[in-house]
């Protein structure tokens, strides 16, 4: 395989899980004489099948005809350790562009890793994140020892962390809690008087402040009632929410 920059065939930016599940499908089923559309149409949709045959080729499984290779042919039987070891000989074949420059990937960063593929191809960021998502399970799939600077890289992108969780206050300071009444089924003209009624009983001020606003007139036309409604619903809850 040829590694200049610009290659045609980029790296694998499959999911690594549909590739391996369609190995999995060939050891259970048996391989084809040849693997082509009319035998993986049916279990792959959109864009998957050809980017997985990309992979597939990159990998050296099949010829440019979809032919299974004698790698794809001792790969599908195969179990346990050397099945393992076969994964191992086929990653270190495929990436070598990575493997064999200064890159330690016993103890590199993330972003090292990536370096490893930008130097060789020219990638989208979506296809280089993808691209490296592929080898780094690939590699683990090896049992190829990982950073674990570039795990704990991948953990949190995938548990997308570095965003704060925002917590909404559904209680009083007394801790009793209280649900907002719902007003569909309110006829609109005993609007107030429903929702005075549902309050507690220590809620004098905003009893006060219902008094204060004005009164719902049934002859509005539906914007105004709707934006009456509206206001009265933030007024109450900015109340009985409140911290």
């Amino acid at each position: 395989m040829t590694m200049e920059k610009g290659r045609k065939h980029l790296p694998p930016y499959v999911s690594y899980r549909t590739f391996h599940n369609f190995v999995e499908r060939l050891h259970q089923q048996g391989t084809p004489q040849r693997i082509d559309r009319s035998y993986w149409s049916s279990i792959l949709s959109g864009s998957t099948g050809p980017q997985l045959m990309a992979a597939m080729r990159f990998l050296d499984l099949v010829d440019a005809n979809g032919k299974p290779t004698e790698q794809l042919k001792l790969l599908v039987p195969a179990e346990g350790e050397r099945r393992a070891q076969l994964v191992r000989g086929i990653t270190t074949a495929a990436f070598s562009f990575v493997l064999k420059s200064n890159l330690d990937l016993a103890n590199a960063t993330y972003a090292q890793l990536e370096e490893g593929f930008c130097s060789t191809y020219n990638l989208t960021d979506d296809v280089k994140r993808k691209c490296v998502k592929f080898f780094i399970a690939m590699a683990g799939d090896a049992g190829m020892t990982i950073s674990p600077h570039i795990i704990r890289h991948t953990r949190s992108a995938n548990n997308g962390s570095g965003t704060r969780a925002i917590t909404k206050k559904t209680s009083l300071k007394n801790d009793r809690s209280y649900s907002v009444p719902q007003i569909k089924k309110i006829p609109q003209d005993k609007y107030i008087p429903q929702i005075a009624a549902e309050l507690p009983e220590n809620s004098a001020i905003l009893i006060k402040l219902i008094d204060k606003f004005p009164n719902f007139d049934p002859a509005w036309n539906d914007e105004l009632k709707l934006k009456w409604i509206a206001t009265f619903d933030e007024l109450f809850k900015k109340v009985i929410f409140k911290a």
